[in-house]
């Protein structure tokens, strides 16, 4: 499809998604959420996207909500939020729960909703100048994005409610430190950085990939017997598959392995 908000093009099996609203700070408006969520179910759909590289146009990643849009709706508000929440997770759920590694470089500020989309990626490569904050209740608003999920596992409770409450801006450095963020590199190594970080991920074996991001989730809510299970049907599964074959293959072989996605 034809994208009016967004930026999507695929080479060497990376989807490069950049959100496209730089003169409004790349702030989610319904358009702009509902592309997102069209973009990243092709990423799911379509086999020869083998990793994902988010990115925002201009001197901002993503601002968060369109606010200035939000006033505009008056007593509409309320429904244009729900329209907007509901296509914006469903967008993040494919992220989250799609086989390609999902890759984040975030320049300028990632607030609100741009913040809970850093959070939800797989990996997030930050500018040393980079700002995060979650912005919500300065609006009397409550987060969205799946920000009250992700956050408390990656910082934990404490640490997501000085956040939430406080709406304190966290650095680069900081957000490094507190697990939000998973490499600082200079500005100008932002974007050739996080792009041969997307595509060594797409030169791996994806569909191992994805069972372990989706592991890896379930095993923070599932008891240690029933995550153990889970653990030996995936790799079961995976042994099934032509890069497991594969993979095992070169290990014996003593070669690098050429892995498809298969």
């Amino acid at each position: 499809m034809q994208f009016k908000t967004l930026l999507f093009d695929v080479q060497d099996n990376v989807a490069h998604i950049t959100l496209n609203r730089p003169e409004a700070a790349n702030a989610i408006n319904l358009e702009l959420a509902k592309e997102l969520m069209y973009a990243l179910m092709q990423c799911d759909e379509d086999p020869l996207i083998r990793a994902v590289l988010i990115t925002g146009a201009g001197p901002l990643f993503c601002g968060g909500g369109d606010v200035k849009r939000f006033a505009q709706k008056g007593e509409d508000l309320p429904h244009y939020l729900k329209e907007i929440t509901v296509r914006l997770h469903v967008a993040m759920s494919y992220l989250v729960r799609m086989d390609p590694p999902v890759v984040a470089a975030v320049h300028g500020s990632a607030a609100g909703a741009g913040m809970s989309l850093a959070c939800a990626c797989d990996m997030t490569l930050a500018a040393e100048s980079a700002r995060f904050t979650m912005a919500y209740t300065r609006l009397g608003l409550t987060p969205d994005g799946g920000a009250t999920y992700t956050l408390t596992r990656l910082v934990g409770l404490k640490r997501t409610l000085d956040l939430a409450l406080n709406n304190r801006i966290l650095s680069a450095e900081e957000a490094f430190n507190w697990g939000i963020v998973t490499r600082v590199v200079p500005e100008k190594d932002l974007i050739t950085e996080a792009m041969a970080l997307a595509g060594q991920l797409a030169a791996g074996p994806t569909k191992a990939f994805g069972a372990t991001k989706r592991l890896l989730q379930s095993g923070l809510t599932e008891s240690f017997e029933a995550q153990m299970k889970n653990e030996s049907r995936s790799i079961s599964e995976m042994a099934r598959t032509a890069d497991g074959r594969e993979g095992i293959s070169a290990f014996v072989g003593k070669r690098a392995p050429k892995f498809k996605g298969q």
